[in-house]
């Protein structure tokens, strides 16, 4: 499928393909922090091929809970993650972040992982009273 995206700013904006059965929820401890969510959300980036349109993206290198070092890349002026990959195994995962695809919500996950960081309430969100906006 392919895909385009931008960050927050507008400074970055991408065109991929990437594999619509491979979007999976990581519940991993460095996405949460990354993300400053309760998980991340990354579709299966085929074959590397992933093209920058605009921008330049900033790195930084993570020693992931796997052992692997994964180059997490952003925009340098909003802060956006777009993705993250393994540079030396171009065989290994390279994932986008699925917020900063146009298309997104026709993203729809099928796997999760790293469910052992997964945060205790997450399965309780249904029960949290929902707004279609912020009213305060």
């Amino acid at each position: 499928m392919h895909v385009d995206g931008a960050c927050l700013c507008g400074a970055v904006s991408y065109e991929a393909v990437i594999d619509p059965d491979r979007v999976a929820i990581c519940r991993c401890a460095d996405c949460q922090v990354n993300s400053g969510a309760a998980f991340g959300l990354v579709a299966s980036i085929t074959d590397g091929q992933f093209q920058l349109l605009s921008g330049v993206l900033k790195e930084y290198q993570k020693t992931a809970a796997s052992g692997r070092a994964r180059q997490l890349s952003f925009c340098p002026e909003c802060g956006t993650r777009i993705h993250a990959r393994t540079r030396q195994d171009p065989s290994a995962f390279f994932g986008l972040r699925v917020g900063t695809i146009r298309l997104r919500a026709e993203l729809r996950p099928n796997k999760q992982v790293w469910c052992s960081s997964a945060l205790p309430w997450i399965a309780d969100l249904d029960e949290i009273p929902s707004h279609q906006t912020q009213d305060t």
